[in-house]
């Protein structure tokens, strides 16, 4: 083999090329599956297992995984048992040679609730309002009373973010009878609905016989896993993963879905795109085109690349100090001195958070781009001004064309960075819970000063700032996966731009 490399002059080399692509292919194809694996299958509902110790009382519980009890030949198994309230805990090993039998009863009942977590155990009855259904029959009874219960908080989530919101921000500014009238009403009728939604008791019995009595209004979704078939299975599934899509996140981050951390997301990586583009083409055509090539040309080239690899901290820090106490200060000076204390721009928001990463790509794009225009034949050039056109058409209406594609490419490289920093929106303002989105229905109704949250962020408070951290991994392993699919779908769009525009500016070879 190797006389064969030596006679045609390639040697190891397009092997070892072809190796680490393959291997490249399949960290990321590891990655992703894990992702998926871990991330997308926590909506599956699961089998829940009642387990009998030889010693003990019987618990209730889905497995989660086995390992080996160190510096022993013995294994234990991990059990998500629920009952917060009831255990102390959601979370229990028992070794294998201690389990005597494990059951899977029909009857059994996962719920899930606003507080508290998770409950499993079998229905006795439901109980409330002047009626009574205990057995079997109470199973159809909860779940039209669910059905029933979720209109109810829609209406109610509605009327509080449609109606109350509008009218509490609108009598900060007016101080109106009117207002305060309709305010009124709009709460009068909330406690209406609250009031309806509460009354009915649920009596659950635990594995162990325990009786918990449960307050319906609480309870937000049940199901019989072991009952489910697999098409039932499926739906469930595809309920689950559309709430996770289209909810926001309940028990400090470690339930519910991540909606407001999407629409946060994406909404700024497009304002940080708005502001970078023109920034960086304009810097690369000035280096490239205008500027003369000199020492101090080439002074200002190195330190653009040489903050392409300053930590995103120190942005952070620099945004922190130049956006939100230099500028977001004085404009609360200016134009919002009745509200303060209270700062409006003087603390971190989304238009200093798209600003400071702007900052952070800005030498991503600037370099793209100048290395597009480099790659444009000096002949295009020329044959532009011999025929008449001045420089700033020869720009207009060939360079830049001709320079599209290699804007796009920086343009996906500060996408695909800015999606996915933390750190320096740490300091400039994201959060860890906005109860609103950025944009609404009230003038002006995209609030560049408003916190927001971001897919990453949640990621790092899921995973390491929760009460139950076990718990709330599958939800953390599920948001990563949405983070490298909405970043996936962004370079996708440029790509696609891209290689359209690349068609249409080809440059033709020369004979």
């Amino acid at each position: 083999m190797r006389r064969t490399w030596r006679r045609h002059g390639e040697g190891p080399w397009p092997w070892l090329a072809a190796g680490s692509v393959a291997l490249s292919l399949l960290m990321l194809l590891a990655l992703l599956l894990l992702l998926a694996t871990r991330g997308l299958g926590h909506f599956w509902p699961a089998e829940v297992a009642v387990v009998t110790p030889h010693a003990g009382s019987p618990f209730a519980g889905i497995a989660v995984r086995e390992e080996a009890i160190p510096g022993d030949t013995r294994r234990e198994r991990l059990y998500f048992t629920a009952n917060r309230d009831l255990e102390g805990g959601r979370w229990r090993w028992v070794e294998l040679g201690e389990i005597a039998r494990i059951d899977y009863p029909a009857e059994l009942v996962m719920m899930e609730r606003s507080r508290w977590g998770d409950l499993v155990g079998r229905l006795v009855a439901l109980e409330g309002e002047g009626e009574s259904h205990v057995g079997e029959a109470a199973w159809p009874a909860l779940q039209a009373r669910l059905r029933a219960l979720e209109r109810l908080r829609d209406e109610r989530d509605r009327l509080r973010d449609e109606v109350v919101m509008p009218l509490v921000r609108r009598l900060e500014t007016v101080d109106s009878d009117e207002v305060r009238a309709a305010l009124a009403a709009a709460n009068g009728r909330i406690r209406e609905l609250q009031a309806t939604m509460g009354g009915a008791t649920l009596i659950v019995e635990s594995a162990d016989g325990r009786r918990v009595e449960q307050p319906l209004e609480k309870v937000l979704r049940a199901w019989r896993p072991n009952a489910m078939t697999l098409l039932d299975r499926v739906v469930a599934w595809g309920e689950g993963v559309w709430r996770f899509l289209s909810e926001g996140p309940r028990a400090a981050n470690s339930a519910g879905g991540v909606w407001p951390a999407i629409f946060g997301t994406m909404l700024m990586v497009l304002l940080m795109s708005l502001v970078v583009t023109p920034f960086g083409v304009l810097a690369a055509i000035y280096l490239n085109e205008v500027a003369h090539q000199g020492a101090l040309t080439r002074i200002v080239r190195i330190g653009v690349r040489n903050l392409a690899g300053v930590p995103s901290i120190v942005f952070g820090v620099f945004g922190l100090g130049l956006f939100v106490h230099g500028i977001g200060g004085s404009l609360d000076e200016w134009f919002f001195s009745e509200r303060l204390p209270s700062p409006t721009f003087g603390t971190g928001g989304l238009l200093w958070a798209s600003l400071t990463l702007a900052l952070l790509t800005l030498p991503v794009v600037i370099v793209a781009t100048e290395e597009g225009l480099a790659r444009v034949p000096d002949h295009q050039r020329e044959g532009a001004l011999a025929l008449g056109a001045t420089r700033m058409e020869m720009l207009t209406r060939v360079v830049l064309p001709m320079t599209l594609p290699a804007m796009l490419t920086g343009m996906i490289l500060a996408v695909a960075r800015a999606a996915g920093e933390v750190a320096p929106l740490m300091l400039v303002g994201v959060a860890k819970l906005a109860s609103r989105v950025p944009v609404d229905g009230d003038f002006p109704f995209l609030h560049l000063e408003r916190k927001f949250m971001h897919l990453g962020y949640h990621i790092y408070d899921t995973a390491l700032h929760g009460d139950d951290v076990q718990a709330a991994m599958p939800l953390a392993f599920a948001t990563a996966l949405l983070l490298v699919l909405v970043i996936l779908l962004l370079n996708l769009t440029a790509i696609f731009l891209r290689h359209h525009l690349r068609l249409r500016h080809e440059v033709p070879s020369r004979v």
